[in-house]
């Protein structure tokens, strides 16, 4: 796997700060990874956000990121969700400029996954990949059979009870980390295999 590039695209509230990572095999398709809460820390370079990265580079993806507005060199502010997804919508299209129309997986975690979530309806993605999703603190409607969603077994930060509660009544299955939290500190690698067995890239 190459190492990522980054570069600017202009976005819906000015330059938005942006990487790719090119596919390690023959490329595939794109996919888009979306990085976790803004006022949190979040940023493109956040570890799961880049493990997810490396996995789907693997894969024989191109991957892209970016620093949703107000994050790194990113103009603008928060906007709570709603101006990250026409940030990540601007790097679809920026990203579907450059490589066609090859197919499109969407990843997110965290906040991120909340965002994703929202880019997904607007899109036509091959799949959907939540990581930790928040579904405690942001309206994380239904998703598409087939998504992926991977979740820490001891998630501090969103109990499993709730990413349950918000599956059951979509009969979604999840895929659980045993001991894992929020980050999945020491349970990165782990991570990426999952992926790997899941996906649908």
């Amino acid at each position: 796997m190459s190492a990522a590039r980054k570069f600017f695209i202009d976005g819906p509230a000015g330059r938005l700060e942006a990487a790719v990572t090119d596919a390690g095999a023959e490329l595939r398709g794109i996919a888009l990874v979306a990085h976790p809460h803004p006022l949190h820390g979040g940023t493109m370079d956040n570890k799961v956000v880049t493990t997810l990265a490396k996995a789907f580079s693997h894969m024989g993806l191109a991957v892209f990121r970016v620093n949703f507005r107000g994050v790194g060199q990113s103009a603008g502010e928060f906007d709570h969700g709603i101006g990250e997804t026409d940030d990540m919508l601007a790097l679809a299209k920026f990203a579907r400029r450059e490589l066609g129309e090859l197919p499109l997986t969407l990843a997110g975690f965290s906040f991120g996954a909340y965002v994703q979530s929202r880019v997904q309806v607007q899109i036509e993605a091959r799949q959907l990949v939540l990581v930790a999703p928040a579904v405690r603190r942001f309206e994380v409607g239904a998703v598409p059979d087939g998504t992926v969603v991977i979740h820490g077994e001891q998630d501090e930060v969103v109990p499993l009870a709730d990413v349950l509660d918000w599956a059951r009544p979509q009969n979604l299955p999840l895929t659980v980390v045993p001991g894992a939290g929020h980050f999945f500190h020491g349970q990165l690698p782990l991570l990426s295999r999952i992926v790997a067995n899941t996906c649908r890239c």
